[in-house]
């Protein structure tokens, strides 16, 4: 029988960094027995911005469901618009930017979860 989750009884993420909002789709502590996979619905709101860092271990794959934004890596600023998909691999750097006055929404996925996020300061 498929398993069904309210939005109300997924785990929520509010940032003190910005307005993003995260809500967890299949993390530790949501009701999916030993997930090989971990995934996270992300609204960034207009102007919001995550700080740089890397996850340990894992694959991350980002699928743009509306808004548009930036990814940014140290080499590297890219445009991404609904339906496009980028992959960060284990241990590279990454960040998002929204510059636009809509809100930008993404839903992404670490596989395996990863063993640690690690956060940069700005300088890098």
């Amino acid at each position: 029988m498929a398993k069904l989750l309210t939005r109300e009884e997924l785990p929520q993420f509010h940032s003190t960094r910005d307005t993003r909002d995260r809500l967890d789709l299949i993390k530790d502590g949501v009701q999916v027995e030993k997930p090989r996979l971990h995934a996270d619905r992300i609204v960034y709101h207009p102007g919001d911005s995550a700080a740089k860092h890397y996850h340990k271990d894992s694959q991350h794959v980002f699928i743009i469901l509306d808004g548009e934004g930036l990814i940014l890596t140290p080499t590297s600023s890219d445009r991404l618009k609904p339906g496009m998909a980028a992959v960060i691999s284990p241990e590279e750097i990454h960040w998002f930017e929204n510059d636009t006055a809509e809100n930008f929404t993404f839903v992404e996925f670490w596989a395996p979860p990863p063993s640690e996020t690690i956060w940069l300061s700005d300088d890098i």
